[in-house]
Parts: C-alpha cells; sequence; structure tokens
C-alpha cells in the first residue's frame, strides 16, 4: 500500500532540486538524505523540513509560493487592467468556438513530435522529406527522419488521422469548463480534486497532476471528506517534484474562454486551479495564460495580449522578468525565425515542459503569425512540449484572428468526432463540444449572478 522507501528518497532528492531552483539553501540537505535511516518516519520529517527552507542570501527574486493568492496579486503591476478591461465583441461566441478548434488542431499538429525535440531538428527532418516549413499535420516519412515519435503518433499522422485523439491538454480544458458549468466562479482545491478524481484516469496524468491525484485517491480509502478540510501546500510542495513544470499552465485555456476582455477574472479561475498542484512559476505562468487568452479577443494588436498578460505575475518574480525580455526581443525580430533565435538566447536552457522558453515561444508565434493554422504551425516548429504550446497557441491564435481565420482544412481530417480520455464525458461531436465551449462566459455570469 505504502510506495517504497526507495521511491520517496528519489522524490525527495528531485525535490532538494527543485527547491534549489526556487531560491533555497539546500546546502547539506543531500547529505542529510543520504544518511537518513531506512525508515518512514524519518522521510516524513525530513519532507517536512523540506517545505519550509529560507531563501539564499543572495537570492533578488521576489516569488510568493501560491498558497495565498493575495500575495501573488501583490506582487503584480499595479497599473494591470481591473475588472472588464475591454467590452467582448459581439461575435465572441464563434470566436471562442474558433478558439477551441484551433487549441484542437494546434495539439494534433505538435502530438507526434513531442519527444523534446527542438527547431534544428524539426527542421533538418522537415527538409528532407519536403514538409518545410510545417503547413499541415505531420507525415510519417517525417518521424522517420527525426528518428523518434510520441506513443500516440499513430492516430495523429496526416495519413492516419479519422479523429481526435485523446490528449491530456484536451482533457484538462474539458475539466475546467465542467468546473465552470458547475461551480462558476467559486471553485478551489477540492472541487478541482474532485472533478478529477470522478473524470481522470491516473495513467492520463503525469507529475505534480499524478502526485496530487494519487493523494486524493490514498485518502479516499480512509474517509473521502478527510482532504476537504486540509490545506494541500504540503504536499504542493515537500512532495511534488516539478511544480513549476508546465503542467498547469495546460489548464489555463477554459478559464481565458470564460472571461473575454476580463483577464483579471480569467488570472484567478486559473489561480483556483493550478494552486492545487504547482507552485510559484507553475502558477504565475497558468495566470499569465489565462489573462492572454482573456486579452486576445479585445486586443489591438498581438503584443498588447502579452503586455495585458505580464502584468498578472509578479513583476520580479522569474517568470515575470523572463517574459518581459521575452516581450522586448521579440518586438525587435524582424521575423520568427530571428525571434525564436533571441529568444533561445536567453531561454534556451529550458526545454521541454521547463515553461520560459515555451511561454516566450508564444508571443513570438502571435507576433509574427500570418493566420491560425500559420500561427500555430510556427509555434510547433519551435519544438519543445509541441502539442501542449500548439494547443495553447491555438486558443490565443483563435480568439485573436476569430472565425473565418482557420481554414476547413485542418478539421476536415476528424470527421466531427472527438475521443477524450475522460471518465463519465459522452461528447463525442467536436462541433458541439465547441458549442458548448462558446456558451462559457453565459454560464460564468449566471454562476456569479445566483
Amino acid at each position: 500500500m505504502l510506495p517504497s522507501k526507495s521511491f520517496l528518497r528519489r522524490r525527495l532528492a528531485l525535490v532538494i532540486e527543485n527547491q534549489h531552483e526556487q531560491g533555497h539553501d539546500i546546502r547539506g540537505l543531500e547529505e542529510q538524505l543520504a544518511d537518513l535511516p531506512d525508515s518512514y518516519d524519518a522521510l516524513m520529517e525530513f519532507g517536512e523540513k523540506l517545505a519550509d527552507l529560507p531563501l539564499r542570501a543572495d537570492w533578488n527574486f521576489v516569488e510568493p509560493s501560491g498558497d495565498d493568492l493575495a500575495e501573488i496579486e501583490a506582487e503584480m503591476h499595479p497599473d494591470r487592467p481591473r475588472g472588464e478591461w475591454r467590452k467582448a465583441p459581439e461575435n465572441i461566441e464563434a470566436r471562442i468556438e474558433t478558439a477551441f478548434l484551433s487549441s484542437v488542431c494546434g495539439c494534433v499538429v505538435g502530438k507526434p513530435l513531442e519527444i523534446s525535440t527542438d527547431l534544428a531538428h524539426i527542421r533538418a527532418a522537415a527538409i528532407k522529406v519536403g514538409a518545410w516549413p510545417i503547413n499541415d499535420y505531420i507525415p510519417t516519412a517525417m518521424l522517420d527522419e527525426i528518428g523518434g515519435r510520441h506513443g500516440s503518433w499513430v492516430n495523429t499522422v496526416c495519413e492516419n488521422i479519422h479523429f481526435v485523439e485523446p490528449d491530456d491538454d484536451i482533457n484538462y480544458t474539458i475539466i475546467g469548463m465542467m468546473l465552470i458549468e458547475q461551480y462558476g466562479a467559486d471553485f478551489g482545491a477540492a472541487q478541482v480534486r474532485d472533478m478529477w478524481m470522478n473524470h481522470l484516469p491516473v495513467s492520463t496524468t503525469w507529475g505534480p497532476e499524478r502526485t496530487m491525484i494519487a493523494r486524493a485517491a490514498v485518502n479516499h480509502l480512509a474517509e473521502w471528506t478527510e482532504f476537504a478540510d486540509r490545506n494541500p501546500e504540503f504536499w504542493a510542495r515537500a512532495w511534488n517534484p516539478s511544480n513549476e513544470f508546465c503542467g498547469a499552465q495546460i489548464r489555463a485555456d477554459a478559464y481565458g474562454y470564460a472571461c473575454p476582455g476580463n483577464p483579471e477574472l480569467a488570472a484567478k479561475l486559473a489561480y483556483a486551479d493550478a494552486s492545487f498542484s504547482h507552485r510559484r512559476t507553475g502558477i504565475y505562468s497558468t495566470m499569465w495564460t489565462a489573462a492572454a487568452i482573456a486579452s486576445a479577443p479585445v486586443a489591438q494588436n498581438a503584443l498588447e495580449i502579452f503586455e495585458v498578460a505580464n502584468g498578472f505575475v509578479p513583476q520580479n518574480s522569474r517568470f515575470g522578468r523572463a517574459m518581459q525580455t521575452a516581450l522586448e526581443e521579440v518586438r525587435n525580430s524582424t521575423d520568427w525565425l530571428d525571434g525564436y533565435e533571441r529568444l533561445r538566447a536567453h531561454f534556451g536552457e529550458f526545454g521541454h515542459c521547463r515553461v520560459y522558453f515555451e511561454s516566450a515561444t508564444l508571443i513570438n508565434t502571435l507576433f509574427h503569425a500570418q493566420n491560425i493554422g500559420d500561427g500555430f504551425c510556427k509555434q510547433v516548429m519551435q519544438g519543445n512540449d509541441t502539442d501542449s504550446y500548439g494547443a495553447t497557441s491555438g486558443s490565443i491564435l483563435g480568439l485573436y484572428f476569430g472565425p473565418g481565420h482557420l481554414e476547413p482544412r485542418w478539421l476536415e481530417p476528424f470527421n466531427d468526432d472527438i475521443h477524450t480520455a475522460l471518465a463519465w464525458f459522452f461528447e463525442r461531436s467536436l462541433s458541439k463540444l465547441a458549442a458548448r465551449m462558446a456558451q462559457l462566459p453565459l454560464k460564468l455570469a449566471e454562476k456569479m449572478a445566483s
């Protein structure tokens, strides 16, 4: 029933590494872990110590952990938009439908390439098979040239697509939709936990999401209500490596859809979700993404989307400073390849799922995109977590460009058929699901008014 002691040791070692990245003083901790007696009590006591480490004296960032939204808001830009920034356009429902459909398309384009590859490898392989620049779903021959492929490649290469293949990014967007439909803005850790327990198979989760759903399942064995009165802060920090990775960021889309023109509310909803499993950058990047999606349908230009989004993260955090640098580099770029190289020079050390480089490339994509399909292809060509950021870029692009800017050829292979990995979710029509997403602003307003 209990995880092995060796597993817990490996997990604690990863948490120590994470705590160092987050500015904490970890001197001597690796040695202390190695010397611990082989007992659960000793390992648990050591884990408790990791949840409350002091910051290093040379740490020059200001980063609230994430267990208190007010602490994060206190570090945001004071001039960020409050409440409704701009009124949503009259065609907002069509824009949201387009955003969700574009997110699905971008996800499927990127899915065969989700193998931690980069632009150079993708370009070399695509050139060899005559598919550069990418402007369609990925051919099998290109994967042969790369020498690797994601496990779901069979149903996501251009020769074989007949429906939307299940994907965690799409799962989480649907989960966000259901949270809003059921609770409006009034949800938190317990409601997110319940939704995951009821709908998410553990095999479709990774990293912090798997940690938290496993913890919830163990609590469920004892008493279902036991978790509701507990703050998940200890688990989210002490036994949860990778709590700054992109797992929460890919859960932001529905919150942006629900709040067109109101990035402040979108960021708050994203916080309520992300803070269940993530901390610091993992939360900030989720709030930033939701704010960007909410800003996209009312922004006057592509960079304004991210100028606004940058206001909804702690300004002196690593992520806040990084996104300001990214914005300026993209603003000065001559084309998307120049933008990519500028960003790689700053953030190239942060690869697959590490948030910084990938979030920066979203700015590059929007600034240089000619239309929706051109945009999510540019996003995928920049590598790293290709399906996740292909999906996120699709959401922002769809709301920014609007209906009529996603060519029908991107949707035709799906035959209006979407498969998910969710339990107790039975919608198979992609168009009907998109229409349901489009009702989120109305559903949210009704819940908040009741």
